[in-house]
């Protein structure tokens, strides 16, 4: 399951909701410590860490989806044609990379 950096986790769950994530669990070891979150779309899993050696800014993640086209109107983006997709390419508030398409098969 992929861990993504993120400077401040409810900024971020807010960010992905866009995408149709949904925040499973938040912990803490305690209140004021940095935050350890899972976000949920369907079958899809990421955790969103505040943990600073958890993960590196920068990260890619491939995200499969139906309607890419919905995507790209939500964050006002273009589509591009690849050979295997249609797909975006979007930055969450951190950094991440998050390129999103859909297989044209």
């Amino acid at each position: 399951m992929p861990v993504l950096r993120v400077d401040d986790a409810a900024t971020a769950v807010a960010w992905y909701r866009r995408l149709g994530f949904e925040q499973q669990w938040e912990h803490r070891f305690e209140p004021g410590f940095p935050a350890f979150v899972e976000i949920a779309r369907g079958a899809v899993t990421l955790f969103l860490s505040e943990h600073t050696g958890d993960a590196r800014p920068d990260t890619l993640v491939y995200l499969r989806v139906r309607d890419v086209d919905a995507v790209a109107a939500e964050f006002g983006v273009p589509v591009t044609t690849a050979p295997w997709a249609r797909e975006v390419e979007l930055r969450d508030p951190d950094g991440n990379r998050l390129r999103v398409g859909t297989p044209t098969e």
